[in-house]
């Protein structure tokens, strides 16, 4: 019984350990995204120009079944 509490001890040790290091981490920046925002210019017209696209099409099948029906 008492091989429980040592082990609970221990593995209470080392999440707390691990919490520490996470903290520090976050606090040093390691988590922080340097990368994606240069990048993420570039990809942001590409979507609006598909979206754009997409309405054109939509806009010319509807008037293209409007026309049909008449």
């Amino acid at each position: 019984m008492s091989v429980l509490f040592v082990l609970i001890g221990v593995s209470m040790l080392v999440a707390g350990g691990f919490l520490v290091g996470f903290l520090w981490a976050v606090k040093k920046g390691q988590y922080d995204d340097s990368y994606s925002p240069s990048v993420r210019i570039l990809f942001d017209d590409q979507e609006k120009e598909s979206q754009k696209a997409e309405k054109e099409q939509s806009e010319k099948e509807k008037t293209t079944k409007k026309n049909h029906k008449s």
